[in-house]
């Protein structure tokens, strides 16, 4: 190996180390902080000196924040079974189904997508209070799908636009009818692109705030995003940063498991096994 090609590698090795470090010391020193209490909480530490669970119990056993995370996952939940529902019966017919204006409805779905959360929320709230949905889970159901919708509608037309036709067409000689053709045939070969938009469709609903923020008014509908927000003191040594880095590990984590998890099928093949010769 040359010199410059070792130079090189190292270069790579080095920015590949300290993107690393840059992403994940955040989340590593809210760990640490939410071990610390007293006065240690006001000092730089790197290495916690003493594993408690004080902060983690003072979260889940005092306020509502158990509630609200019962919250998040519903809501959370919720709106990735909609949007994937919704997404994958209009991917189905602006990829497979020939009509006009199709590729202008497309683009316009997409175009939603380009519009900030804070253009629309005057117009957004007005249309909650008509259906009477304020400061309800339905209300954060309903404005997060709207902004899931877009990119998942996108994302999966391209996809299936992507299969062989000679799979639809089989099933439509053996009598297949659309929603069989959707369930038993294209949502198999789906699995991967159904997993990645499920799973930013899920992180974009736990992780968002200022629709939360609007549309609810009590403990009993905000989610954790919100009761994070709300923990605060009269002055800065009076917030408890102890339990709000504890309740951000324990918000974070279930986004750590289920990328861990379904991380196989987020970088499998898109379309391996669809056709069998």
């Amino acid at each position: 190996m040359t010199a410059w090609a070792l130079t090189k590698r190292s270069l790579f090795y080095l920015a590949v180390i300290a993107v690393v470090v840059i992403s994940v010391f955040p989340f590593y020193y809210a760990i640490v902080t939410s071990f610390a209490t007293g006065t240690d909480l006001f000092k730089v530490q790197y290495w916690p000196h003493s594993l408690t669970l004080v902060n983690y119990l003072n979260v889940l056993t005092t306020g509502s924040f158990p509630r609200n995370l019962l919250n998040s996952i519903i809501v959370a939940a919720s709106v990735v079974l909609l949007a994937l529902l919704l997404a994958v019966t209009a991917s189905y017919a602006l990829s497979r189904v020939r009509f006009r204006g199709r590729s202008l409805l497309l683009l316009t779905i997409l175009a939603v997508s380009m519009f900030p959360q804070v253009a629309v929320l005057a117009g957004l709230f007005e249309v909650i209070r008509f259906f009477h949905l304020y400061n309800t889970l339905w209300a954060l159901v309903f404005s997060y799908t709207i902004f899931t919708l877009p990119f998942t509608v996108w994302v999966l037309t391209t996809f299936m636009r992507d299969l062989p036709i000679e799979i639809e067409e089989a099933a439509i000689v053996d009598g297949a009818k659309p929603w069989t053709i959707i369930t038993r045939v294209f949502m198999p070969l789906m699995w991967p692109a159904l997993v990645t938009t499920g799973l930013l469709a899920f992180i974009a609903a736990w992780n968002e705030f200022l629709f939360a923020l609007t549309f609810t008014s009590s403990n009993d509908t905000r989610t954790v995003t919100v009761a994070i927000a709300l923990l605060s003191g009269a002055t800065p040594h009076e917030i408890p940063w102890g339990p709000i880095m504890a309740a951000s590990v324990i918000v974070t984590l279930p986004l750590v498991v289920l990328v861990l998890i379904f991380q196989r099928k987020i970088i499998s093949g898109l379309t391996s096994g669809g056709v069998k010769g």
